[in-house]
């Protein structure tokens, strides 16, 4: 009876020893984001953001009591290599969770791995076919490119604007920006009478607005992509003269685009978060505080300014944060399920409400119309 009692007792202890060793591990926080490359205006303020907040919510105590560890790679833009990163998180670092992807085509690119090693997996990145059909461990913290469409062509009807040129980049955003956007624009009433694309390597698309000026009836024009196309469309736009309303999709939605486009952007409208204005919010708005204490904290960390790009990587590991803290623990299933069942958090990009049939959780009103006016953002509504 005495070995017995003995044995069990050692077990006990056995056992208690590895529970305490496994509470004192990290949570282990996998990223891969395109931190360099032709997308690294995404990638950049995102690798920092999940710095900045790692190390603040390390100071803060942690994670149920554990320290977060940021695991992270640079994919430049690459999908091949965001599939090997994605691979590496899963495979060698044996992180809990991943908060990556800054866009559709890396994204994409690491989805089907994701999806059969069952781990929770946050997207940075855009495009409604991320979680449109859900997919059970892909999430995604952006407005979808369907929502910037409908919000974008609202807006137009509210201008009594029914007949539209679009311009598109070839890349993953800007064709996927471009199929929602047709589609949308068939419900809502509005005819597109020019359909026009440019190449990711393109420098000049002044042939293609050329095409949309001479198309009899075009009230309003729309770029849809990301990267250096856009400011290069804005230019090209005002030194033709074109004096249509001229709207951008939010893959632009950044003082840097300002800083690229110049003076040529006046007057331009964008779908964004309300981060590019924080101070125009009203008094009891929700996402006012949040807002400006991400820009207060990301500025003053760095001494550059914000992007809404960083933002989806704040409300990511928010998530993925409250998720574990919902699950308690870092149990895969535990937290899958907790992501998809959080509602009403109040996040930077708008507040969310999962669920089973939406790994996205956000709505067309969260986002806001910015024109530019005088070289600054200014909030139309």
């Amino acid at each position: 009876m005495v070995r017995r009692i003995g044995k069990y007792a050692a077990a006990v202890a056995t056992g208690l020893m590895m529970l305490s060793a496994q509470a004192s591990e990290p949570i282990k926080i996998g990223s891969f984001v395109s931190a360099t490359g032709p997308a690294s205006f995404l990638g950049d303020p995102e690798l920092k953001t999940l710095e900045m907040y790692v190390e603040k919510i390390n100071d803060e105590g942690g994670v149920l009591g554990r320290d977060l560890e940021l695991v992270h790679y640079d994919d430049g833009g690459s999908a091949s290599s965001a599939r090997n990163f994605a691979s590496r998180l899963i495979r060698s670092d044996q992180v809990d969770i991943i908060i990556g992807g800054s866009t559709t085509g890396t994204t994409m690119a690491a989805v089907p791995l994701i999806q059969q090693a069952r781990i929770p997996f946050i997207s940075m990145a855009g495009a409604v076919k991320i979680t449109t059909p859900v997919k059970k461990w892909v999430f995604k913290t952006p407005q979808s490119d369907r929502m910037a469409a409908e919000r974008i062509l609202r807006d137009m009807k509210d201008r009594g604007i029914t007949k539209i040129g679009l311009i598109s980049g070839t890349g993953g955003f800007g064709s996927s920006g471009r199929a929602q956007t047709l589609e949308a624009a068939e419900q809502m009433g509005i005819e597109v009478l020019a359909d026009v694309t440019y190449g990711g390597s393109d420098t000049d698309m002044t042939a293609q607005l050329t095409d949309i000026r001479n198309t009899e009836g075009v009230e309003a024009v729309l770029n849809f992509g990301f990267g250096q196309g856009p400011a290069i469309v804005t230019r090209n736009y005002a030194d033709l003269g074109m004096e249509l309303p001229f709207y951008q999709s939010h893959g632009v939605a950044s003082d840097s685009f300002l800083d690229l486009a110049g003076s040529s952007a006046e007057g331009l409208r964008l779908p964004a978060s309300p981060l590019l204005v924080p101070d125009s919010l009203p008094e009891g708005d929700p996402q006012k505080e949040v807002v400006q204490d991400y820009k207060a904290e990301y500025e003053a960390h760095y001494d550059s300014k914000v992007s809404t790009f960083g933002a989806y990587a704040y409300d990511g590991l928010n998530l993925a944060v409250r998720a574990i803290e919902e699950a308690g623990s870092t149990d895969p299933e535990a937290v899958r399920k907790a992501l998809e069942n959080i509602e009403g958090y109040v996040g930077v990009t708008g507040e969310f409400n999962m669920s089973p049939d939406d790994h996205n959780g956000l709505n067309v009103d969260s986002f806001r119309i910015l024109e530019v006016q005088d070289s600054e953002w200014k909030l139309i509504n």
